[in-house]
This record gives structure tokens, sequence and C-alpha cells, in this order.
């Protein structure tokens, strides 16, 4: 609740520095999109699997138990976020990992939630 403006609990100086580190608007919705990914369990379940190895569609269809079609869509999503990269060999497609930092949030995600 504000008064005059002004918060009712905050002080000047805690405003100010909430403003200050307030991310952009733009990097809200970058964030937002982000952990989006982490609300689908076959999206978690792929990227757990790639933080072992780089894996083709017809191998990750098998570890999880899914449809090609619903595999492909997922890393689709992913690729769009650049949170997966591809290699091709021959005819095969390869998907990993974009960055080390993926299992990294997985890794604290876990811990957060106590497992």
């Amino acid at each position: 609740m504000k008064k005059n403006g002004r918060s009712l609990s905050l002080s000047e100086h805690d405003e100010d520095v909430i403003k200050y580190y307030l991310p952009k608007n733009e990097v809200v919705a970058d964030l937002a999109d982000f952990f989006s990914v982490f609300s689908d369990a076959t999206r978690v379940k792929i990227l757990s699997s790639l933080c072992i190895t780089e894996m083709c569609v017809t191998d990750l269809c098998l570890m999880l138990s899914q449809q090609q079609s619903t595999v492909s869509h997922q890393l689709a999503f992913l690729r769009a976020l650049r949170l997966v990269k591809t290699r091709r060999k021959g005819k095969v497609i390869y998907y990993s990992l974009a960055s080390p930092y993926v299992t990294r949030v997985l890794d604290l995600g876990t811990k957060f939630l106590g497992y």
C-alpha cells in the first residue's frame, strides 16, 4: 500500500535499491520463458538425459518411453530457447545441452526440493 506515492513499509533507500536491481522487463520475460521449460515433465526428462550424453531422437524415445512426435516437438521447443544444440552424423541428428548451466539448474532444483 502506498501513501503519497511512497511505500508504507519500505524505506526510501530500500525502494531505490529494489528499483535499481529489479530486472528489466525483457530480462523478466526471458527468465519466465527459461523457467517455463521446467514445467513440462517430458522436457525435464529430456534435459536430464542430455546431462549424461548426447542422444538422437530414437534413443530418447526408447529411454523415455515416449512417441517420436512428442520428443521431437519438445526438442524443437528446447532448441528455440537455445537450451539444446544439434550435431549431424550422416542421417542421424544428435542432441546435446547447449550449456553446462542447464545441468546446474537441474541439480539446484533437485537439491531445493530435497532429493
